[in-house]
């Protein structure tokens, strides 16, 4: 991670540096709390933030989910989003808002305990790297299995559920692989360790529905609504290991991944970037970085200043 120059905590901007929390923080302990990840792209109008309200308004709902309650509204977190990129003067970066329950009480009550907000940024290429945007990453299908539905709220972007998804990137990483994709308990696909997955079959694409304990990704909407612009059907779907296997594409979405391809499930090889991943990926491309006015609107323009302002 490459350090900026301010972080906004609380209200204010602080340097990187002294943005600390207490080791007696609730949200330490007991992985009570939530986030987003949200891209700021170059462009040639300046800096744009892809669906910045989108993802503020789920961060909204993952506090609802937690019994938290946010104490700055969406609009205020958008214009310290905003804010943020200026003074740190990137026309290109990444932005994590966290709110957790912060230092009071650790008993695993969140009684009182105050609520804590920051956003980060700061430079971040591709997740799964460049060459696995362009030519497809390798997978491998996990032993650990997604948390069910009513185990967790899996529509809860929260801190604490991604120890699922730890384990599961961590044991295909030792294994030689880029990326997990994890079951449900019925066996159905769920999705990666923090993408959403696409299957192509037949020139049908299919993803799995939000039963399977998947976060509603927004790029996976973004992508749904793409593809079927593009005279794509999209189905949500149920689908089962054998499915990966003998489809005809497969790939992952995320803000950090993007629109990344799936070349080798378990050492099957499903084979290069197909032209229907190439065709979603390069509208998805061309839209977070200004060039297509189709899907414009989804492009949230940030006023630049220089580093310190």
């Amino acid at each position: 991670m490459r350090e900026t120059e301010k972080i906004w905590m609380n209200g204010e901007f602080v340097d990187w540096a002294d943005a600390r929390i207490h080791v007696g923080t609730h949200g330490l302990h007991y992985g009570t709390g939530i986030f987003e990840g949200i891209r700021c792209y170059e462009t040639p109008k300046g800096p744009a933030v892809f669906r910045l309200t989108d993802h503020l308004h789920r961060l909204q709902d993952s506090a609802r989910l937690l019994y938290m309650d946010l104490p700055f509204s969406v609009e205020e977190l958008r214009a310290a989003s905003h804010e943020l990129i200026g003074v740190n003067g990137l026309p290109e970066c990444y932005l994590r808002p966290i709110a957790f329950y912060g230092y009071g009480e650790l008993g695993v009550s969140t009684a009182g305990n105050p609520v804590d907000v920051v956003i980060m940024s700061w430079p971040w290429g591709a997740y799964l790297g460049d060459d696995g945007l362009r030519n497809g990453i390798r997978v491998k299908v996990s032993s650990w299995k997604r948390v069910g539905p009513n185990t967790f709220p899996h529509a809860a972007k929260a801190t604490g559920i991604y120890v699922n998804s730890m384990l599961a990137v961590a044991e295909a990483n030792r294994a030689g692989y880029d990326e997990a994709v994890l079951l449900t308990d019925d066996g159905f696909v769920a999705d990666g360790s923090g993408e959403n997955v696409f299957v192509v079959k037949d020139g049908q694409i299919t993803t799995p529905p939000l039963s399977t304990s998947i976060l509603p990704g927004i790029t996976r909407d973004t992508v749904i609504q793409i593809a079927q612009d593009l005279g794509h059907p999209v189905v949500e779907a149920n689908l089962i290991r054998s499915d990966l296997a003998l489809a005809d594409e497969v790939f992952m979405t995320g803000t950090a991944a993007e629109v990344t391809p799936i070349r080798e499930i378990d050492d099957q090889t499903i084979g290069p970037p197909g032209p229907v991943t190439l065709e979603i990926q390069k509208a998805y491309l061309d839209t977070v970085r200004g060039g297509s006015e189709r899907w414009s609107h989804w492009l949230d323009y940030a006023t630049r200043a220089p580093a310190g302002a």
